[in-house]
């Protein structure tokens, strides 16, 4: 239960800076405001946006409960995870996040917070080729490299 909480309290504090606070800068200091009517790119975000908050909890979860661990770098789950999401691509996380973002981009019809958005999955990227998959392969070894050629990075495989 520990696990539950540790994973709780550090996935608020990176939704609430990185998918709520920042987004909502961009959006106020570019002017754009709640729009006044429900049309069709409202519908599309709203959709986008659920599914990719729906997705990132999945991952949060599955992380918790078959990883023993949290989605903070510095609190790792202690088994490699690779059920849930995570048996269709290794990075299912950043592209909830990133779906989430790209939702309310849509929803509020603003350009900035899509290139946020695009910046996002780009750190994201670099994040994951430079640190998460060179300390994944230090700490499970021959594992993460048979999961790495089972499974796309970002993409599933065929």
């Amino acid at each position: 239960m520990f696990v539950f909480a540790r994973a709780a309290a550090y996935a608020t504090l990176f939704i609430g800076l990185l998918l709520v606070f920042l987004p909502g800068r961009i959006l106020s200091s570019t002017g754009v405001v709640q729009p006044s009517a429900i049309g069709a790119p409202q519908l599309t975000g709203m959709l986008l946006g659920a599914s990719g908050a729906a997705l990132a909890l999945t991952c949060i979860l599955t992380f918790v409960f078959v990883g023993r661990g949290t989605p903070a770098p510095f609190d790792p789950p202690r088994r490699l995870v690779v059920r849930g999401p995570y048996r269709l691509v290794r990075n299912p996380m950043y592209l909830g996040a990133g779906l989430a973002l790209a939702g309310a981009a849509a929803f509020y019809q603003s350009l900035p917070l899509l290139g946020y958005a695009g910046l996002f999955l780009l750190i994201s990227h670099l994040f994951v080729v430079l640190y998460e998959e060179p300390a994944l392969r230090r700490t499970f070894e021959g594992d993460y490299e048979s999961y790495c050629k089972r499974v796309g990075r970002w993409w599933p495989k065929s």
